[in-house]
């Protein structure tokens, strides 16, 4: 092999490596990182005696890394027809990446995340399995339908945190109800994001508000728990707010596919703003604007990658 024939292959592969990064969408992943951390602090492991159980925490990240990676990568798989005809330019469609070396990917990664959680304890392994299978049902049927698409998504998300929950198994039938916050959240996201491509309707971006006005509202209630410090939640609440509602009013008000785009982005990568606020109000201020410093990677991140 000459040095032209060596250079052309090492272009290739990186080519190709870059097309199966793209399918993960690394900018997601990272969200799915601050949905561990704030059940983690909810979990008081943090506060207790113990502080950081390292090992617990590295598992749980690379569980909701192959869980997130491989649902995301499996729902290019069940739309690459759509993508061909609406996104071309994504990778299985333009030819950069094999639909079969996807489902390869895909697999491999959702079997990393639950065999990377049943290190942690059984309820840990449980709930990655449930998240898995609910990604798939939702890559494959889930999306199609208008309201049961939208919960599908958020239990997906909202099992995720619980997943971070587990590192204390008995925590999780106490927290369970937190659950309910990002369910409602995602599925804000998920409802206004089916006009991506053609356009919505004022209607469901009204609904979509009205659920982030739940999601901020939910935050606030938490208040009620002993164990949750509601007044130094509020700045987090305030950037919460401020990232995530006008772009929602601003889409809902004129339905177009640009600004639901810039809609479901900024509420995408405000999920890590949403498990700040959580983690500050169970494990104090500092640890919530740890969880916040993922925000500017998960940023940079999606200048390089598709986010939605």
């Amino acid at each position: 092999m000459n040095i032209r024939e060596y250079k052309l292959n090492t272009s290739l592969n990186s080519q190709t490596f870059w097309a199966y990064l793209q399918l993960m969408r690394p900018a997601n992943i990272v969200t799915a990182w601050a949905d561990i951390l704030a059940g983690y602090a909810a979990s008081g492991l943090f506060l207790s005696d113990y502080g950081w159980h390292t090992t617990e925490i590295v598992w749980l990240l690379l569980s909701t890394t192959g869980l997130y990676g491989g649902g995301i990568v499996f729902n290019d798989v069940f739309d690459s027809a759509i993508d061909a005809q609406e996104r071309p330019e994504r990778p299985i469609p333009s030819g950069r990446a094999s639909r079969l070396g996807a489902i390869w990917l895909g697999s491999l990664l959702l079997l990393m995340g639950v065999i990377a959680a049943s290190q942690v304890t059984l309820l840990s392994f449980t709930l990655a399995a449930i998240v898995a299978l609910a990604a798939i049902i939702y890559d494959a049927l889930g999306k199609h339908h208008p309201w049961l698409g939208p919960i599908n998504m958020g239990c997906c998300r909202g099992g995720n945190l619980l997943l971070g929950v587990s590192a204390v198994p008995t925590m999780v039938a106490q927290q369970w109800f937190l659950a309910l916050i990002p369910i409602a959240y995602i599925a804000a996201i998920t409802a206004i994001s089916q006009g991506e491509v053609h356009g919505g309707k004022k209607t469901i971006g009204a609904i979509a508000i009205g659920l982030i006005v739940v999601v901020i509202s939910g935050l606030l209630v938490l208040g009620l728990l002993p164990n949750y410090q509601v007044l130094i939640t509020l700045p987090f609440v305030g950037l919460l707010a401020g990232r995530v509602l006008p772009p929602f009013v601003k889409a809902a008000g004129q339905p177009q596919p640009d600004l639901i785009k810039s809609a479901v982005k900024a509420g995408v990568l405000s999920l890590i703003v949403l498990d700040a606020t959580m983690a500050a109000g169970f494990a104090g201020w500092v640890y919530g604007l740890l969880v916040l410093l993922l925000l500017p990677i998960s940023a940079r991140l999606a200048q390089l990658f598709a986010v939605t």
